[in-house]
């Protein structure tokens, strides 16, 4: 098994890969993928829903669209120069953010 892979580990293997191709594309584009993917992802979830009885297939799809969410996301953060685990501190930070969303 591989070692744990930090936050920003994880952007910087998705920019060392794609960045050139990414940033050509830009905020407008990047942003697109990223919403087709949380469809795809949204899907997926319908798919697993409970009370259904998923397919392997369908649950190893699953975990594929939030992979695919969290790298778009990652590239639309290298895209606009935010840095993920920075921006993370937010939740880190004790007092920060605090209670629930109803």
């Amino acid at each position: 098994m591989a070692d744990p892979l930090s936050i920003r580990a994880f952007q910087q293997l998705i920019r060392d890969r794609y960045f050139a191709t990414d940033s050509a594309r830009g905020t407008p584009g990047t942003f697109m993928w990223l919403i087709e993917e949380v469809g795809e992802l949204a899907t997926a979830l319908q798919d697993n829903a409970p009370g259904k009885s998923p397919t392997p297939e369908q649950r190893a799809n699953l975990s594929e669209e939030f992979a695919d969410v969290l790298a778009w996301l990652a590239t639309l953060a290298n895209v606009n120069g935010v840095d993920l685990e920075l921006a993370l501190e937010k939740y880190t930070n004790p007092g920060r953010v605090e209670g629930v969303k109803d």
